[in-house]
């Protein structure tokens, strides 16, 4: 009857840990059976979360079914919580998705908030990553037009990468559209250059994008290397695509 009060405490949370991995089976559900009812205060604990953490990476599905349940209707305000968007990383990673779905969505339906959170875009990241196509696309339609202001903020742009390097072909396709169109008058693919976050989301688009598509994308960029040379983060792209070129000359040559 101890196991919630030695979560909490800094040498206690350490030896439930240890319980729960060398523990299998009956005695692990009874373990994990005294944390019932005490989930979130769990979760938003410096030690507690630990326990938590360890409780998804090794329990089975049913075992933890509480702790997904629980989460359920309060997964937005744990995405933006320091603890909270580790624990929700953990379940995205080792749950099954039927066990899931109902925390994508809610993930899914409250995107644009997240992406801009310092927590928050870490356990969108992890739905680009660990979910279903249909989660993928969920977030692009609640992005989309709005790509290129999100490659140049600090947290959204790490989604903006995620989503380029996780999406089908058409998803890219349709990212590039906004990269390669204009913005307030602008060259879209001009502004993104020339941003600390919106340069690496052009060498990230670069590196994911292949055959025409990666062609396309090395054309728009060429018709602005008069003023690609003038800014620093333009000669990191500059280098990037004399790097790719040399690497798909290698390749029609023959070579690698």
């Amino acid at each position: 009857g101890r196991v919630f009060a030695l979560s909490l405490d800094m040498y206690g949370c350490r030896v439930v840990q240890k319980a729960i991995e060398v523990i299998e089976g009956e005695l692990q559900a009874s373990l994990l059976q005294e944390l019932e009812g005490h989930v979130m205060k769990c979760v938003r604990d410096q030690n507690g979360n630990h326990v938590i953490q360890k409780c998804i990476e090794k329990a089975p599905g049913p075992t933890i079914q509480f702790i997904v349940d629980d989460f359920l209707g309060h997964v937005v305000p744990l995405a933006t919580h320091p603890y909270g968007c580790r624990v929700i990383q953990r379940i995205l990673e080792n749950c099954k998705h039927s066990q899931v779905n109902m925390m994508l969505n809610e993930i899914v339906e409250s995107t644009k908030d997240l992406v801009h959170d310092q927590y928050g875009n870490y356990v969108v990241q992890h739905v680009l990553e660990h979910g279903q196509p249909k989660d993928r696309s969920g977030v692009l339609e609640r992005l989309r037009w709005q790509l290129v202001a999100l490659s140049q903020h600090k947290f959204a742009s790490n989604v903006v990468e995620k989503l380029l390097q996780f999406s089908a072909h058409h998803t890219r396709q349709v990212m590039l559209e906004e990269f390669t169109g204009e913005i307030n008058g602008q060259a879209a693919i001009l502004v993104m250059m020339r941003d600390a976050y919106g340069n690496y989301v052009i060498q990230k688009a670069l590196d994911v994008c292949q055959g025409a598509d990666r062609e396309r994308l090395i054309a728009c960029i060429k018709e602005h290397m008069l003023a690609l040379r003038k800014f620093t983060y333009g000669k990191h792209i500059i280098a990037h695509i004399d790097k790719l070129e040399s690497q798909m000359a290698g390749r029609g040559n023959g070579q690698g």
